[in-house]
This record gives C-alpha cells, sequence and structure tokens, in this order.
C-alpha cells in the first residue's frame, strides 16, 4: 500500500506542477497580451503626436511671416510718420488740399 500511496502522491505532484505551469503560462500570456495593447496605445499616441507637431511648426512657421509681415508695416508708418511730421508735408497737403501756394510761386493757369 506504501508504493501505491507514493504513486498516487507523486501523480498528485506531477498533477499541481502541471496546474501550476498553466497557471504560470496564462499569467506570462496574460502580461504579454497587456505590454502588446499598451504598446500599440503608445505607438497610435506618437503618430498622433508626430502629426500635431508638423501642424504646430507649420502654424509658427506662418505666425513668424505674419511678423516679418508686421514688423515691415511697422517700419513703413513709422517712416510715414516721420514724414508728416516734416514742413515738406505740411505743404504739400496745404497745395493738394487748400490750393494754398509759397508766396513767390507764380501760378499759370490755362485760358479757357
Amino acid at each position: 500500500m506504501k508504493g501505491a500511496a507514493k504513486q498516487r502522491s507523486g501523480a498528485m505532484r506531477k498533477v499541481k506542477k502541471k496546474s501550476k505551469q498553466n497557471k504560470h503560462k496564462k499569467s506570462m500570456l496574460l502580461i504579454s497580451l497587456i505590454l502588446l495593447m499598451l504598446s500599440g496605445v503608445l505607438g497610435v499616441h506618437s503618430i498622433t503626436l508626430q502629426s500635431r507637431n508638423k501642424i504646430y511648426q507649420q502654424q509658427e512657421s506662418e505666425l513668424l511671416a505674419q511678423i516679418k509681415e508686421q514688423e515691415q508695416r511697422a517700419a513703413e508708418i513709422a517712416e510715414y510718420e516721420a514724414f508728416v511730421n516734416t514742413d515738406e508735408y505740411v505743404k504739400k497737403v496745404a497745395e493738394e488740399k487748400l490750393g494754398l501756394v509759397d508766396p513767390n510761386e507764380i501760378i499759370f493757369k490755362p485760358v479757357d
């Protein structure tokens, strides 16, 4: 009987060992699937971030171009402002809008 009991206990150990191995294999498979899913999600987010980065770089270049335009415009406005503060501008406006002339200027009018 002792021999039969040893065989049964040996068989039970083998069954328990296989059961533990099956559980271990299942847990390893589950962990592998989870890691694979996380890698997939990370890859998708990486691609999304790269596309957003390209869009932001395009917007940045457009904004830099607009800044250059506005700086040029500001320079033109400053130049015009300097011209407006000169006597030459006052004289030009007086001639064009008010019809005034310098005292030593001679005006020739066409005869009808």
